[in-house]
């Protein structure tokens, strides 16, 4: 099976909308980089469940779960979320806990460095992954070169136009280690446990999006609607196809109302037709290894917007070298990939 570029797959080589005008450091600090998750519900009042709204410095989704587990005392399957945050970072995010006919654990008992408890109430379901709105971003670059009217002139497009809805490094593992080991795995090197499969499936998907967008934005029409794609409304929805015969699709995809969509691959669902079926099929060819595993893992084929579209976008120069960013992103966007549009970031990014 052949193996995928990891600096690829991870962004570092992935073709920008522009060439970056600026270089700058991310993150020298976790309160360079903040994330306020969005809920999509909220705690009903009652219910099996306690949610809990938690504020997390440097540390991960998986560490801050099992610390509330060891709190309420109960075992890390019976604690939910709806999406991983970064570790070197500030975020808030909801966990569910799941306490059938018992009280909630005492507050003043959850003393972990790093991490606070800010608001607790029941629901009657599990918080599954995938339940929320987006996130709220503030980030700060620090020792910003580059020219500051490019810079500003490049944010200004980036929140009219999108950026490319790549996947980040986050969801290849650390040194893009799960690429490697999909691969292995693929192969029958490598016999993973049930925990590690998801993740794996979750990398090799995530690889075969990147490869098509690149190809699509390396062509100029990422966020134009090509005949025979699968189109989807802005903030989700159904997908339906393009198929050259609606004058008003490509205005509306203009307009930021829907996107071209690529494929987060497996058995089943919808496929594109005509041009846009052989973008994809020209992209995928040397990866075809990675589909055909993926269908027999048993993946179900979905559809990822080529597109993110970025809300409330505002910036601020706090002095000649330090720029800070807040803006809010979907469910499943990237900010560093945002950011990695107008600069180049040293360092972990």
């Amino acid at each position: 099976m052949s193996g995928p570029d990891p600096d690829f797959a991870a962004g570092t080589d992935l073709p920008r909308t522009e060439q970056a005008p600026a270089r700058a450091r991310l993150r020298q600090r976790p309160e360079d980089f903040q994330v306020e998750e969005l809920p999509l519900v909220l705690p009903e009042g009652h219910g099996e469940h306690l949610w809990v709204r938690l504020r997390k410095r440097d540390h991960t989704t998986p560490e801050a779960a099992a610390a509330l587990a060891d709190w309420a005392g109960v075992r890390p399957a019976a604690v939910g979320f709806a999406g991983l945050k970064d570790r070197r970072a500030v975020t808030t995010q909801w966990f569910s806990l799941h306490l059938p006919g018992r009280p909630d654990p005492d507050p003043g008992a959850f003393a972990v460095p790093g991490m606070c408890l800010l608001e607790s109430g029941r629901h009657g379901r599990k918080l599954r992954r995938g339940v929320l709105r987006g996130n709220r971003f503030r980030l700060r670059l620090r020792a910003v070169a580059g020219d500051r009217d490019a810079i500003d002139h490049c944010l200004e497009t980036i929140g009219r136009r999108g950026f490319p809805n790549y996947f980040g490094a986050q969801r290849f593992g650390r040194n893009q280690a799960n690429l490697g080991r999909a691969a292995s795995w693929f192969a029958g090197r490598l016999r993973p446990g049930r925990a590690q499969r998801g993740y794996l499936l979750s990398a090799a998907r995530a690889l075969l999006f990147n490869q098509v967008l690149a190809a699509r934005v390396l062509a100029g029409h990422w966020d134009q609607a090509l005949t025979g794609d699968l189109m989807q409304f802005d903030g989700g929805g159904s997908l339906f196809l393009h198929d050259g015969s609606d004058a008003s699709v490509p205005m509306r995809t203009a307009a930021g109302e829907v996107h071209p969509t690529g494929p987060l691959w497996g058995r089943g669902g919808r496929r594109p037709a005509a041009a846009a079926a052989e973008v994809e099929r020209a992209a995928l060819a040397p990866l075809g290894d990675w589909c055909r595993a993926l269908e027999g893992f048993g993946m179900t084929a979905d559809r990822r917007p080529l597109r993110a579209r970025v809300r409330d976008l505002a910036w601020h120069w706090e002095d000649a070298a330090t720029l800070e960013l807040d803006f809010t992103l979907g469910r499943g966007s990237y900010a560093t990939m945002l950011v990695r549009e107008f600069c180049a970031v040293d360092g972990d990014g």
